[in-house]
Order: structure tokens, then sequence, then C-alpha cells
């Protein structure tokens, strides 16, 4: 079984905020994570999601 981690380990871990953590579950961009009644648990070894609002340094713009 799956170890979990909290969206508060998750935002120390990946350093970005709570809410970003919140967000990202939502739109199931984190693999594996699951909602119990208000809360996510996010797997222990789940990848930082790419951020898509940031423009890399060779896409011209």
């Amino acid at each position: 079984m799956l170890d979990y981690i909290s969206v508060q380990q998750a935002s120390e871990k990946w350093e970005i905020s709570k809410r970003r953590i919140q967000k990202l579950c939502g739109e199931n961009r984190i693999d594996g994570a699951v909602r119990f009644g208000r809360a996510w648990a996010i797997p222990k070894d789940a990848e930082k999601p790419v951020d898509a609002r940031k423009r890399g340094m060779n896409d011209g713009k």
C-alpha cells in the first residue's frame, strides 16, 4: 500500500502554497491524489506537476 502525505507536507516538500496544492489536486494534476471528506491525501512519491503558467526560455516570447 502507498504511503500518503498531507497538503501541508506536500506544500513544504515542493515549496508551493497549500492552496496551489489543493487546486492541483482538484484539477487531477497530481497522480494518485485522493480526497477524504475535505482533505486530500497525496502519494508520498508523487512528482510535482509542471507549472503550465511559466514560459520556457526557448519559446520565443
